[in-house]
Formats: structure tokens, sequence, C-alpha cells
């Protein structure tokens, strides 16, 4: 079940005029801004009281983001739920005929694992599943 709203991911042509009109909209700075390899996008994160918002920047024309952009132009890509145990959530969710996009999570930004939910089966919202890596203390 999910925890709580964690991010909106938004989608957007250009990071840095993204993150200068984010930066006035939001009157803060970004606090992070990482590459995602695997997805072929670069993040900035912003923080607004508890919640997160998400910018992603295609790297590379073939990317998830670039094609988004390219259907559906700039603008929300997606909604990320915190997860307390993901595989567990995944497995539910496809019990519950919920297309996966991810049928295991993987390394996403922000110290996360994610995996998606199709849109198709999600009222044409696509959900990321969200879970913060645990860290070995030894």
């Amino acid at each position: 079940m999910p925890k709580k709203l964690e991010h909106i991911g938004i989608a957007v042509k250009d990071l840095e005029q993204a993150e200068a009109l984010f930066s006035r909209l939001l009157q803060t700075k970004p606090y992070k801004r990482e590459v995602v390899e695997s997805e072929g996008v670069t993040t900035s994160f912003f923080l607004l009281g508890d919640v997160k918002f998400e910018l992603l920047a295609a790297t590379n024309p073939e990317s998830p983001i670039a094609k988004f952009i390219e259907k559906r132009g700039e603008g929300i890509h997606h909604l990320a739920f915190e997860s307390e145990n993901i595989e567990q959530e995944l497995s539910e969710r496809k019990a519950q005929d919920i297309q996966l996009i991810h049928e295991t999570p993987k390394d996403g930004a922000d110290n996360k694992r994610i995996a998606f939910l199709h849109p198709k089966s999600t009222g044409g919202v696509l959900w990321e599943l969200c879970e913060e890596k645990k860290t070995d203390k030894k």
C-alpha cells in the first residue's frame, strides 16, 4: 500500500530553463541534481514542504522522457508513491491485474529503488513506486 506521495515527476526539454522557472515559482533552489543512466535522464529535485518535485530532462533521444516529450510535450510525467516494501507491493499490484512496467525494482534517483505501473492500468496516470535504498550498517 502506498505510504504517501513522494514526488511529482515533470518532463522538461531544457533543465537549466526549468530549474530557473521552478526556482522562481517555488522560491527555492533545487537541492540535488543527478544523472540516472539506466533511464537516460538528468533529474533535478526541489522540496516544498513535504512534497518533492523532480524535473526530468532526457540525456539521449531514445530515453523514455525524450519519447514522452515528443508525444505529449513537457509537463507532468508521473506521480511517485513511497512504498515500505516495493517487492511486496509489485506482487500485490500484479495479483490485482495492474500492468507493471517493471517486474522488479531498479535503481533510481535520490537514493531510491523504483518501479513503474503502466498508465493503461492506473487511469491514464503513470505511477512510480519508490523505496529508500537500505544501507548496510556494520
